[in-house]
């Protein structure tokens, strides 16, 4: 009696390759990780610029506030000088360059007159995570986050005072 042939049985391994068992693990771990990495620098890069962004809207929001409240122009300037330092060392900051502009409307020597509108822009420049500064003369790498705040001054300044 013929019997037919057992469909579970091995066939014999083909010449010269090895068998494929236990790679795909290898492979997933490798390809994972090699994913990973670069979800991991955007996240800490995005949190960096979220944390940057808060930073200058805040710091921009109350010093214009503190600057139409100032008795001079220079102590006003002090001031929001001080309150960009602190916003920015708040958000762990401390080295980034910033760059604060006073602007008034209308245009004079004295921004702290009755009824002018004070402009407040704060810009901070964010430094790629992991990145040697020595690197940052040949390429950008930073980004700049800018907000800008305006306020207007009491119409009623000085007479209280």
């Amino acid at each position: 009696m013929l019997r037919s042939s057992d469909s579970r049985t091995e066939r014999p391994p083909r010449c010269g390759f090895r068998s494929d068992a236990g790679s795909a693990s290898l492979e997933f771990v490798t390809a994972g990780a090699l994913l990973l990495v670069p979800v991991v620098y955007l996240v800490l890069t995005l949190g960096m610029v979220q944390g940057a962004a808060f930073a200058a809207e805040g710091a921009a929001h109350a010093s214009a506030r503190a600057y139409v409240q100032a008795l001079e122009p220079a102590e006003g300037r002090t001031t929001v000088d001080e309150i960009v330092r602190l916003a920015a060392a708040d958000f762990s900051l401390d080295d980034a360059p910033a760059a604060t502009e006073i602007s008034c409307v209308p245009a004079t020597a004295d921004c702290l007159q009755r009824d002018s509108v004070v402009t407040v822009t704060v810009t901070l420049d964010v430094p790629l995570p992991l990145v040697p500064s020595a690197l940052d003369s040949s390429l950008p790498l930073h980004i700049p986050v800018t907000a800008t705040a305006v306020q207007r001054v009491s119409a009623f300044r000085g007479e209280l005072q």
